[in-house]
């Protein structure tokens, strides 16, 4: 397939914000693609080369591309980084140089030995070199990744340099999400929401779009049935709803239900194989390597050499036998100084759930058969113990064990429903799950998770910071970013001046096309970084994009009087707080309010 092909699917998703129409034109471009290239189309498209959870990256920095920019054009770097400057956008700068230069002066900048063949680029050239780069290690890595990168230029049209450049900084921004990918797939391979289903299960147990899709265009629906868990291949984690007291919760969940502790930690998704442990993150990056006292722990633990748990993993005092705070937890991601980390910082594993055993999935069972199984697991031992968990059938009983979980040092309560039906519902976020949190500083029942999506520059002595941050929740439906609030306040000085190296390192010259906003920020932001903050009570907003026309006509939701609470380095965007859960938020709020 010529990549030409390609970048000429990319424009078309370039010129539009409309999911229905991105959709039509994934599947037009699965039409094109022939079936042994799928799985590099579907990973290029998605701006990456492999997995997420793989952690294969290309290692690219600006001043890299710069170079080799300037050295295939026969420029000097001062004059690329003027025009980068200028734009914003490397793949602008690439695309307006080469064409400039002509692509076939281009071969006149390279000495014999670096002169690549003629002819036009493929998708496979592209991808063969992509993850020759991403393996490449050692001393003069950047040097030969960079000439890798001059060898696809010599051969690239202008609309192609553009494209490659914004893949190898991981900055495609198509605005297409796997979510995107699944349901152009179910078009193309399926029969309607049935074959959906099955294709967006077969990715939450695999997280690997690339693979499902490899495997719908060579064997078809029926071989994507047959996909199974495989221990060391992460599963995308289960997430909950929320509601605001216990009355609703109990009824909810059928009359009585489950809690358990919520710890302040991180989520751990652990694989254990014999002597081989995996540990994944919420993310489902690999955290193995930043936690051996767990991956040891593991192993001493569990009575069965094939399984795959979770839980949550804490900052633990063991002197006074108290949890620690999450910030204190993540002081310990680090890739160096590993075993003094451990040593000034234990920790203590609460496993709250078990998806796989000795070649069975467990994730159709209900969850107190899940449990049971759990509980016949584990080993006394300190480091990892069983979540704490109380069956409750009553808002006082709720309540009590809910203030117990508050004295303990956790953020609240897990609510869990006990009924048969109860299967463990791999990357979705369901009202089998319900948490339960309060900050008795503020009206709201609950903090709330909300992504970053641009700035505003302070003023007096905020100058020289982004002093002001506009938050979004996600679309889950759209895929998209909606504006809720202008966050402020809760930051310290130090807070801010890593909110601006951190939103700045991620800045764009233009709004992202998954962001809604009426707004128009100093700054826009790749839609990345996720921030849990507090509020007095949401309100209709005729500024903010939440929920637009869902309540009332040109107008959508807002947090009133949003303070920061903490950064969430652990969550990824789509696993924010919802427009959805907003609007029965507000919802809920008008029935107190009368």
């Amino acid at each position: 397939m010529k990549l030409s092909t390609l970048t000429d699917i990319y424009q078309k998703l370039d010129a539009t914000t409309k999911r229905l129409e991105m959709i039509d034109i994934l599947v037009e471009l699965f039409e094109l693609t022939p079936l042994e290239e799928m799985r590099a189309v579907i990973y290029l498209t998605s701006g990456k080369i492999c997995a997420d959870y793989i952690g294969l990256e290309l290692g690219f920095a600006d001043k890299m591309v710069i170079k080799a920019i300037a050295k295939s054009i026969g420029k000097a770097e001062s004059e690329v980084n003027k025009l980068f400057k200028k734009k914003g956008d490397l793949g602008e700068v690439a695309e307006k140089l080469i064409g400039q230069t002509g692509q076939q002066q281009l071969g006149a900048f390279f000495t014999p030995n670096e002169k690549s063949e003629t002819g036009e680029l493929t998708v496979d050239d592209v991808w063969d070199i992509l993850n020759k780069i991403a393996l490449i290690e050692g001393k003069g890595a950047n040097q030969k990744k960079t000439n890798l990168l001059l060898g696809l230029y010599s051969k690239a049209t202008p609309i192609e340099a553009k494209y490659i450049t914004r893949i190898v900084l991981s900055q495609l921004r198509l605005g297409i999400k796997d979510l995107t990918i699944i349901e152009a797939l179910s078009r193309k391979y399926g029969d309607g929401k049935e074959s959906r289903k099955i294709i967006e299960h077969a990715y939450n147990v695999t997280s690997d779009i690339g693979t499902i899709g490899d495997i719908l265009a060579s064997k078809g629906m029926e071989a994507i049935k047959k996909i199974e868990i495989s221990v060391g291949r992460p599963i995308r984690m289960m997430a909950a709803q929320r509601m605001p007291t216990a009355e609703e919760i109990i009824e909810k969940l059928g009359g009585s239900c489950a809690l358990e502790f919520k710890y302040d930690g991180e989520r751990v998704q652990a694989h254990i194989n014999g002597d081989g442990i995996k540990l994944y993150s919420r993310n489902l990056n690999e955290i193995s390597e930043m936690y051996p006292d767990v991956t040891a722990a593991l192993k001493r633990s569990l009575k069965s050499s094939q399984v795959i748990v979770e839980g949550e993993i804490t900052a633990w005092d063991p002197d006074n036998e108290r949890l620690k705070s999450f910030q204190i937890l993540m002081s310990r991601k680090r890739k160096y100084g590993i075993e003094d980390a451990m040593e000034k910082i234990p920790v203590r594993v609460f496993l709250f759930d078990i998806l796989y055993k000795d070649g069975e999935s467990l994730l159709n069972k209900s969850y107190p058969e899940r449990r049971v199984v759990l509980e016949s697991l584990i080993k006394d031992d300190p480091v990892i113990v069983l979540a704490s968990r109380e069956v409750v059938s009553s808002p006082d009983e709720f309540v009590e064990y809910f203030e117990k979980a508050i004295e303990s040092g956790c953020e609240g309560v897990m609510a869990k429903d006990i009924r048969k039906e109860t299967q463990y519902q791999a990357g979705s976020r369901g009202f089998l799950w319900i948490k339960h949190k309060f900050d008795y500083s503020s009206a709201f029942n609950d903090s709330y998770d909300f992504v970053v999506v641009g700035g505003f520059y302070g003023k007096g002595r905020r100058k020289g910071t982004l002093g002001t941050i506009l938050m979004a929740a996600y679309n889950a439906e759209e895929e998209r970013f909606e504006t809720v609030c202008k966050l402020g306040t809760g930051f310290t000085d130090e807070d801010l001046i890593k909110v601006t190296k951190d939103l700045m390192s991620i800045s764009v010259e233009k709004k992202p096309k998954d962001v809604i906003s009426k707004l128009d920020a100093d700054v826009w932001v790749v839609p990345e970084k996720v921030y849990e903050i507090q509020g007095a009570d949401l309100s209709i907003s005729p500024v903010h994009t939440c929920a637009l026309d869902e309540i009332k006509k040109d107008t959508g939701l807002a947090i009133r009087f949003p303070r920061f609470i903490r950064f969430r380095d652990d969550k990824k965007p789509e696993l924010a707080t919802t427009t959805s859960e907003v609007v029965d938020a507000f919802k809920k709020q008008r029935l107190r309010s009368g």
